[in-house]
């Protein structure tokens, strides 16, 4: 089955936490609001949770597979997160930004996991992996597809 794998992470988010004086272990402005974007992508495009999707502490960073997406529709979506984080950041003075990476091929295993050592196995994976360090190298806040 083909598909998406969408990987989504807050850029230098612990440098922020640590200069916004924020816990690491509960909820933050920027994380709660992560938390809850995710949240609203998954019901909308009937994505799964690979890892990350964190309420207790706040979702700094998070995997997820869509199967069959609506690439516009997706694509759309993902642009008001990273929009909505930006905002956020700019509101809290933290300057929060979130880098996101997208790409599309075979899902294979694709199944929730809370361990990272799970993760990026697979080649859907690793190439979305790679698609969100090229965001993050043009400086972050931007969303790569590859």
């Amino acid at each position: 089955m083909h598909g998406v794998i969408i990987v989504l992470d807050l850029d230098h988010f612990k440098k922020i936490v640590k200069e916004m004086g924020w816990s690491e272990y509960s909820p933050n402005p920027i994380t709660g609001l992560l938390s809850s974007l995710v949240d609203e992508l998954v019901r909308k495009h009937h994505v799964m949770v690979v890892y990350g999707l964190d309420w207790k502490r706040g979702t700094e960073e998070t995997i997820l597979a869509c199967p069959s997406p609506d690439m516009d529709s997706l694509l759309k979506d993902l642009e008001a997160i990273r929009g909505k984080i930006e905002e956020a950041g700019k509101e809290t003075g933290s300057n929060a930004t979130i880098s996101i990476g997208v790409a599309q091929g075979p899902l294979l295993r694709e199944k929730p996991t809370r361990s990272r050592r799970e993760l990026f196995k697979t080649p859907t994976q690793r190439l979305a992996k790679r698609a969100l360090q090229k965001a993050k190298q043009r400086s972050g806040n931007q969303i790569v597809i590859l």
